[in-house]
């Protein structure tokens, strides 16, 4: 179950305490990343002492924030459909080119946020 401190405790994390540096450099560099996901686990430290929980969370945002795994996921839901395109096409959002560029950007977001949320969920109810 997700709750509401979840949801606050990513918001804080993920918007407030990230920096423009982070926000600029997280995709393009390992350091960048790993700061960012450290100290977006920040707030979660009022959630719980599950040093397991806060693992994953660190862990796991890392890895979907270094690498931009949402755009994975936006392209492969579209995968089975009639008018799929090649990675090739999508691979800066998950989104074809054609899509407009301000509407691919925030459905890559929305999936993002989908993707921290539903990991942090089930961490600090399985693991704390």
């Amino acid at each position: 179950m997700i709750t509401a401190d979840q949801l606050l405790a990513h918001a804080v994390g993920d918007y407030v305490i990230q920096s423009d540096w982070m926000a600029n450099e997280k995709t393009k560099r390992s350091l960048a990343a790993a700061i960012h996901a450290m100290t977006y686990a920040l707030p979660f430290l009022l959630l719980t002492t599950s040093w397991l929980a806060l693992a994953v969370i660190v862990g796991t945002h890392f890895a979907i924030d270094r690498w931009r795994l949402a755009r994975f996921v936006c392209w492969a839901k579209n995968w089975p459909w009639p008018g799929r395109r090649p990675w090739r096409d999508c691979a800066g959002t998950g989104y074809p080119t054609a899509r407009p560029p301000w509407l691919a950007v925030w459905l890559l977001i929305i999936a993002d946020n989908v993707m921290h949320v539903a990991i942090n969920g089930t961490a600090l109810r399985w693991l704390a």
